[in-house]
């Protein structure tokens, strides 16, 4: 069934509503239809593609009594049910994101498909803040190059600690390359021609070195288009982010994703708890105090992270000032890089809210 035009996609859920959950897989989709008090009235399993959907749909609108309204609770929004979700937004249903089951209440309750859809259900039913997912389009393609960033600047580095490791079994070659920057040693390995006197060991080092070395070579070349990508999009989306200090593209490119639209999340606390920035109470007697937050969506989080740490590397004046004062007041370094978080999740969420467009 639609929304209603205009209705916030992220506002708590109507408890007269039906709720359809969700469990996604990559060939079948495993879905239970389940009333307000939590009763399961009809469950299901299609085909993970446009076939599966319409039927899926259908499926639904069957079993709806007749004047009542539904959402859908969905399980790996942008994974498995990336799909699905395109499709009942695109046919005007409201769709959250599905909270997996826990491995305690599993192991206690069993798990199967239909489990896990009927779980998404409940579990939505009594969510007062459900998660909409995240936007398509320069949202959907910013989500794609830090994805994409993130594992070609883990295989660089693996492929330089390797690189490092062939060097340490050279002799001549090891001693020519010793006092050089790592940008240098794989300058110089590229130009080195094969000895014609090398033994076999030689001239596989040599060989395996020049590999590795071009390899880092290239994936600099993708990690500096990527960067430039980046930064085109942050500039198309919320170009202010970028005028703040210590904010590159691709720590706004984190945040960007993270926020998504304007509706996603209700206000400033919640980016903060989605980052892992939000302060949890850690008191105890006459001690009170709060403490960092483990959860949370840990990119966002060491995005925060490097934007407090660079501004606090860079002497930033009101940083400065803020570590000074809560340093006074008692608070350990943690405590204070808590707080700093906190106080930078703030920012940039009201900056994205006031100044990024809406979701076209």
């Amino acid at each position: 069934m639609p929304i209603e035009a205009g209705q916030p996609a992220d506002s708590r859920p109507d408890r007269r509503r039906w709720v359809v959950g969700v469990d996604t897989h990559t060939d079948t989709h495993a879905a239970a239809l389940v009333d307000a008090l939590g009763e399961v009235h009809a469950q299901t399993e299609v085909s993970a593609d446009p076939d599966g959907y319409i039927r899926l749909l259908a499926w639904a609108g069957e079993h709806l009594p007749a004047g009542q309204r539904m959402f859908w609770a969905v399980e790996g929004t942008r994974a498995h049910g990336h799909g699905l979700t395109r499709v009942l937004q695109a046919a005007g249903h409201q769709v959250i994101e599905a909270v997996p089951p826990v491995r305690g209440s599993r192991r206690r309750g069993g798990k199967s498909d239909r489990l896990d859809a009927i779980h998404a259900a409940r579990t939505a039913l009594i969510n007062d803040h459900p998660a909409t997912p995240r936007a398509d389009g320069p949202r959907e393609a910013l989500r794609l190059l830090v994805t994409a960033r993130q594992h070609y600047s883990t295989t660089r580095t693996a492929t330089i600690n390797v690189f490092k490791s062939v060097i340490l079994g050279a002799t001549e070659l090891r001693e020519q390359l010793r006092h050089l920057l790592t940008a240098a040693q794989i300058r110089t390995v590229l130009t080195l021609p094969e000895p014609e006197t090398a033994d076999v060991e030689e001239r596989i080092r040599l060989q395996q070195l020049q590999t590795l070395a071009q390899t880092v070579t290239d994936l600099n070349a993708v990690l500096a288009a990527n960067y430039q990508q980046l930064e085109d999009l942050v500039r198309q989306l919320c170009p202010a982010l970028l005028d703040l200090p210590g904010v590159g593209p691709q720590t706004a490119a984190v945040a960007l994703t993270a926020w998504s639209h304007h509706t996603r999340l209700r206000d400033e606390a919640a980016f903060a708890a989605l980052a892992g920035a939000a302060p949890l109470p850690a008191s105890s007697g006459r001690h009170q105090r709060h403490r960092l937050n483990r959860g949370g969506d840990r990119t966002l989080n060491a995005a925060l992270h490097t934007i407090v740490t660079t501004r606090r590397r860079m002497k930033h004046p009101a940083t400065s000032a803020y570590i000074a004062r809560r340093t006074a007041e008692g608070l350990t370094p943690k405590e204070v890089l808590r707080c700093l978080k906190r106080y930078t999740a703030r920012q940039l969420f009201r900056l994205m809210q006031t100044t990024a467009p809406a979701t076209t």
